[in-house]
């Protein structure tokens, strides 16, 4: 006769399961149930302007090789339950600025030389120089009340805060180009769900994106998802590029229902969410564009100089 396996009781603090199947450890499960499972996602968005449409914008998106993959999404899935759980398991009480975690038994990069190599996004140095324009910009400690003139309307200036100095910009105030950079930074580089006034670390990202300044974009991303992680407050970003990373290492997912992009930034977007009447450079007449000025050029950029540190 087959004896019988005993099968232990288990004690008051084994009682707690955790889904072993889809978290690393009990932090990562408890981390899940207590901040991450209530959090929305803030899907990316593609951009679908044509030549005739928006000149500038989209020269520059080209010139950043952004419009390959990093705005060109639409035939990617969101899983938002894998993206979850991605989220859950970065997060590490020993290591707060991590760049690989693992997904149902896979590692998942998402340091700076995967993102690139995903988004076909090669780091741009001029000669001489160890870091791309705009990283050496923030490391000079750049005056912000130059902002105001490359991003505002006439007249255009900061907030100030209790202490007078820059606290933020007020969308009505900035041209139509600026808040069209606003917009695709809100969802595909630094996501956020406040998209009405512009902090003074963002105003310096669509300012950078303006001046047409060269930046390690898989280094910023990888980055954004590491500072996402870390807040309890903010939405969960790159849901669709965590998704395509983690189908890359063979994560396999068992959810049938996917999440779809934000809605495309095109002509129609634009004129209704980011034409701004008191813009000197585009006028909108009807259907069509018309500028009265000349595109801002490259060398518009502000000088750069040696960096102290990354």
């Amino acid at each position: 006769m087959a004896s019988r396996k005993h099968q232990a009781v288990p004690t008051p603090g084994e009682a707690s399961n955790w889904d072993s199947s889809h978290f690393t450890s009990k932090i990562a499960w408890h981390r899940y149930q207590d901040n991450i499972q209530l959090r929305n996602i803030l899907p990316e968005r593609n951009a679908e302007l044509g030549p005739v449409m928006f000149d500038e914008f989209l020269q520059e998106l080209r010139r950043c090789r952004w419009d390959q993959v990093l705005t060109r999404l639409s035939e990617k899935r969101i899983d938002v339950a894998l993206v979850k759980e991605f989220y859950s398991n970065l997060y590490d009480l020993e290591d707060h600025n991590p760049r690989f975690c693992r997904v149902r038994g896979q590692v998942v990069r998402f340091d700076a030389d995967t993102i690139n190599d995903f988004l076909d996004t090669p780091v741009i140095l001029e000669d001489g120089e160890e870091y791309p324009v705009y990283t050496r910009y923030l490391n000079t400690h750049p005056d912000p009340n130059t902002i105001p003139a490359t991003l505002c309307t006439p007249g255009g200036r900061f907030v100030l805060n209790a202490d007078g100095l820059p606290w933020k910009l007020l969308r009505k105030d900035m041209t139509t180009l600026a808040q069209t950079w606003s917009v695709l930074s809100y969802y595909d580089l630094a996501p956020t769900s406040h998209t009405y006034d512009v902090n003074l670390d963002k105003a310096r990202l669509i300012y950078s994106l303006v001046s047409r300044m060269d930046m390690d974009v898989g280094n910023f991303i990888s980055q954004q998802i590491s500072q996402i992680a870390q807040s309890s407050t903010s939405r969960l970003g790159f849901p669709t590029l965590i998704t395509a990373l983690c189908d890359i290492q063979g994560v396999v997912s068992d959810t049938l229902i996917f999440e779809s992009l934000s809605p495309t930034i095109n002509l129609a977007y634009v004129k209704k969410n980011c034409w701004n009447p008191a813009d000197p450079s585009i006028t909108f007449p009807g259907a069509r564009w018309t500028r009265t000025r000349a595109p801002a050029s490259i060398s518009e950029a502000p000088p750069t100089s040696q960096p102290s540190s990354q």
